[in-house]
């Protein structure tokens, strides 16, 4: 028997394999190294990277003036007064300085040198990569009485830079406009809340500059001004302005260690939750840090020095970190000269100085302050006793309860209509409300892949309650044994049975609040289903809008408007075209082309449209919950991807429906009265 030839491993790959990216060329071919996503995270990142060079003109005391403008088509636009980035010929790249910076990865004025002791971004990839993933881009700089300009198309300069015109004597500054490629983000849709939270953010650090966003991509053009001189003190108060303080004097700490220019403001509330808010170079570092964990070290530390020290803790009681940090909102901010963030989009702060620096600094400062203030001191320490009393009686609920195995050894819940499919990344689970819209979801579904729980009633507010009274609920016991995740230490997300979790309740005041309560319960207890994109809430039809066997569905009032308003005009037309064609004749109607017979069901009289603009016939049907619609209509319009409308609920969403449930639902009348007087005009589909 011949001996198989041995197969050459080597063969088809070759040196015409290996491709070497240029330019600006690795930024289009993968994206999310530089901005992080091409999803809305990643598109707003854009105007914080352009922006960021503004920011670290005023830092440097170049500039006073910052101007972000929402054009038509969502351009964007982002303007300073500072020096201008500099047109001269480059030794190096034999180019514009200004093309250079625009169009070269890793340049920039932020690798040293006099240009800047403190940026935000040193990477030196900043505006390149917007202008990379943009589909146009123009900049213009204000130098010397000149205005220069350049023009670029998805990172390619389409002229060299060129003199356009001449500014006024003084005035200097760079302006930045660009459109996003559609090639690169499926989609274009900016954010005036992300805006306005984003620079409010770079006001109150920055200091001393004006920030002013202007919205001119409708008629009703808005503008939103920025200056803050209270720092992040103000900050911290800000933060805190619907919730009840523990103490009156906000601590704050400024100082320069060791060539790191640290500043911390913090301040005890009565929530359970705390915040915490670490920047660096005015960057926001989402993912914390050396300097959120020297901010933790020396806060634990001083807490429990001060507490035994003054015969404020039992015998044997000592403060955790978790102690410490419960209901508390605190900014960290640190400027240093070579920050060293964890990739492009600089989630995370990794400088070792800036931990000891930290440390040092609030250590220093805190003793201080609670020597001064002893009634702040006294508030501060009894809070964080109550945590750590909490906390112990928590740690034997839960141990209690998995000892009796609370969720252990249960099978699915009964009300619970499973899906045949056994792959989470393919399976939906639909909370709904009640068994009459269980009934008509069960029946509607595809079951391949769709799964149904109904909640009877309104869940338990688990804003202030224990783990053992929330597992007592069978309501949310019966969610969590769905969800097949467990909760608390023993969450583990990869068991979860089902990667789009769905909270599809009625569109009246009850189905707005078992609403959320849902999403207070994932906030608090599920974040991560959260912030990995696996909760939606559903958007069923308010109305259906008939007329003849012809029905179309309205999310909104206004949409409802519009389709009575489409409707109206059809019958119009064809109420005047019947008329144009009857011809009067021997007792029978006769077209105009000489063929008799009848327009069918669907056809409007010509008296269907009569006096004031009615349409006789249209036939409107309020949906005040699921359980109104037949099992075909909640299929067509809520459960069919191919025509549903689902909202993705992030972290910003969560955490704002628990703050509003907070206010609404909370012990203090003040807020809920204030929220109540504000909004009360505003007010849409009330339930009454």
């Amino acid at each position: 028997m011949p001996r198989a030839k041995k197969q050459d491993k080597t063969a088809g790959y070759t040196a015409k394999d290996i491709q070497v990216l240029e330019g600006l060329d690795p930024v289009r071919k993968r994206p999310g190294m530089f901005i992080g996503s091409t999803g809305t995270e990643g598109l707003h990142h854009l105007i914080k990277e352009v922006s960021d060079n503004s920011l670290d003109e005023a830092i440097a005391g170049y500039a006073s003036e910052i101007i972000i403008t929402l054009l038509p088509n969502d351009v964007i636009n982002v303007t300073d007064n500072g020096r201008g980035i500099p047109v001269e010929r480059h030794a190096q790249t034999k180019k514009s300085a200004l093309e250079t910076v625009m169009t070269t990865l890793h340049a920039g004025g932020k690798f040293g040198g006099e240009g800047y002791k403190i940026s935000t971004g040193l990477h030196g990839v900043g505006v390149s990569v917007v202008n990379a993933l943009s589909k146009y881009m123009k900049a213009e700089v204000c130098r010397g009485g000149v205005l220069y300009a350049q023009e670029y198309e998805r990172g390619k300069p389409k002229k060299a830079v060129r003199k356009v015109g001449k500014c006024p004597a003084g005035v200097s500054g760079t302006s930045v406009t660009f459109e996003p490629d559609p090639e690169i983000f499926k989609e274009i849709k900016f954010s005036w809340k992300w805006l306005i939270k984003h620079f409010r953010q770079q006001a109150y650090l920055a200091g001393r500059v004006r920030i002013k966003i202007i919205d001119e991509r409708d008629k009703r053009e808005r503008s939103y001004q920025l200056y803050f001189e209270g720092g992040i003190p103000s900050y911290v108060d800000y933060l805190n302005r619907d919730e009840t303080p523990k103490h009156k004097n906000i601590f704050y700490a400024s100082k320069e260690q060791e060539s790191i220019q640290v500043d911390v403001a913090f301040q005890y509330t009565d929530d359970i939750q705390g915040l915490e808010m670490g920047f660096a170079n005015n960057v926001y570092t989402s993912e914390g840090g050396m300097h959120i964990t020297g901010f933790r070290t020396a806060l634990t530390r001083v807490l429990n020095d001060f507490g035994k020290k003054n015969n404020l803790l039992k015998e044997g009681e000592t403060f955790t970190g978790d102690d410490v940090r419960e209901g508390l909102t605190v900014v960290v901010s640190v400027k240093l000269p070579e920050p060293q963030f964890e990739g492009q989009t600089k989630a995370k702060l990794g400088n070792p100085e800036a931990r000891t620096a930290v440390e040092a600094v609030v250590a220093e400062y805190l003793q201080e302050f609670l020597d001064k203030n002893p009634q702040d001191a006294r508030e501060i320490i009894g809070k964080c006793s109550l945590s750590a009393r909490a906390r112990k009686a928590a740690k034997a609920a839960r141990e209690t309860i998995i000892r009796k195995g609370a969720l252990e050894g249960f099978t699915l819940p009964g009300k619970l209509a499973d899906c045949s499919s056994r792959n989470p990344e393919d399976s939906e689970l639909f909370i709904v409300e009640g068994d009459s819209a269980g009934g008509s979801s069960k029946q509607g579904r595809d079951r391949r892949y769709q799964a149904i729980l109904p909640l009877r009633g309104k869940i338990l507010n688990v804003e202030r309650a224990r783990l053992d009274k929330m597992l007592a609920s069978k309501e949310i016991r019966a969610l969590i044994i769905a969800l097949g995740t467990a909760i608390a230490e023993e969450f583990n997300i990869s068991k979860l049975r089902y990667h789009r979790v769905i909270i599809a309740t009625d569109a009246d005041v009850d189905g707005s609040h078992i609403r959320t309560l849902l999403l207070t319960l994932f906030y608090r207890y599920f974040p991560e289903l959260v912030a990995k994109g696996h909760i939606y809430i559903a958007q069923p039809p308010l109305y259906k809008i008939q007329l003849g066997r012809t029905s179309e569905y309205a999310y909104t009032d206004a949409g409802k408007d519009a389709i009575i308003e489409e409707l109206k005009k059809k019958a119009t037309a064809k109420g005047k075209a019947k008329k144009e064609k009857e011809v009067v004749g021997e007792g029978e109607a006769v077209s105009e082309t000489g063929d008799s017979g009848e327009e069918g069901e669907e056809a409007v009289s010509a008296g269907a449209v009569a006096g004031e603009g009615k349409v006789r016939g249209i036939n409107i049907q309020r949906y005040k919950g699921l359980g109104e619609m037949n099992p075909g209509e909640l299929w067509e319009t809520t459960m069919n991807p191919e025509n549903r409308v689902l909202k993705q609920v992030n972290i910003e969403d969560a955490k704002e429906a628990d703050k509003i449930f907070d206010i609404l639902m909370g012990a203090e009348v003040a807020p809920r009265k204030r929220f109540i007087q504000t909004h009360a005009k505003t007010v849409q589909n009330l339930d009454i």
